[in-house]
């Protein structure tokens, strides 16, 4: 393919300068500040193979993204880890911090409980927010797959009355589907938090769809390398990837608005808090 170009060959000394090059840009990126309040906040991972010595292991890559108070979309944060941790979420977190943020409203993610107790204890008076289609995943993981289809459409018909939502969970567990009934209960009291700001807002901050979609977008990019040398190498790769999707975020449309009027979110809370 370079040889089409007219290039016959590159020197290690252009690869290791280029390297470099792209290191300076990630670490710039991942270190520049952040605005005090973000109102949302969508954390999680996905998972890759990189070499570790003489064997390949799956390692974690977090990506933290948010919405800003004038409601564009943009990505804060990515790092890796070999799994994830409380103590990892909350090193994620006090970077963020560091940078600049103190206030969040909004926590969504899956229902991994490493990232539950950090945002707790990390951005206190915050509200976390199942994911409602990886809640729908998780109890469909706790009964058998003739029934999932039934089960799934039940759930979504729910999921907006949290007492419905509890009379269905002793139903499950009636017919003997006691561990995905208990899965329900685990979660209720973070299933309904997107309901306290603007109606618009809701089918955009109630599941990680933001980073569902970068992170097919790193793994179709990625798909030829198959297994990565290093971590670094992971992480230039990505960053990039995630330094090129946030311009198209940042430059594009706003990814929230109330009633198709371009306001701040502030003022959208204020003016539900005022109601």
């Amino acid at each position: 393919m370079i040889s089409h170009l007219g290039v016959n060959q590159i020197s290690a000394s252009y690869v290791s300068k280029v390297a470099q090059e792209l290191d300076e840009k990630v670490h710039e990126f991942i270190e520049r500040p952040i605005d005090s309040h973000i109102p949302f906040l969508f954390v999680d991972a996905s998972y890759f193979k990189v070499r570790d010595g003489v064997r390949y292991v799956s390692k974690a890559l977090f990506v933290v993204a948010g919405v800003r108070a004038d409601g564009y979309r943009e990505i804060f944060s990515f790092s890796i880890a070999d799994a994830e941790h409380e103590l990892t979420w909350e090193g994620i977190f006090s970077d963020l911090k560091e940078r600049g943020l103190s206030k969040v409203d909004l926590i969504t993610s899956d229902g991994h409980k490493g990232i539950r107790a950090a945002a707790e204890t990390m951005f206190p008076g915050s509200s976390w927010q199942m994911c409602h289609v990886h809640f729908i995943r998780a109890v469909l993981r706790k009964v058998p797959r003739k029934y999932h289809k039934e089960i799934a459409e039940t759930l979504k018909e729910c999921l907006s009355d949290s007492h419905r939502l509890l009379e269905f969970a002793v139903q499950l567990d009636e017919r003997g589907f006691s561990r995905a009934a208990d899965t329900i209960h685990r979660f209720q009291h973070g299933l309904m938090n997107y309901r306290s700001f603007p109606p618009e807002f809701w089918k955009k901050i109630r599941t990680t769809n933001l980073l569902e979609r970068v992170n097919k977008e790193l793994k179709r990019r990625s798909r030829k390398i198959g297994a990565f040398p290093n971590d670094a190498s992971l992480l230039r790769l990505s960053g990039s990837i995630l330094i090129d999707i946030n311009e198209e975020w940042i430059t594009g449309n706003r990814y929230l608005s109330v009633k198709n009027e371009m306001i701040s979110l502030d003022t959208a809370a204020a003016y539900f808090t005022a109601i």
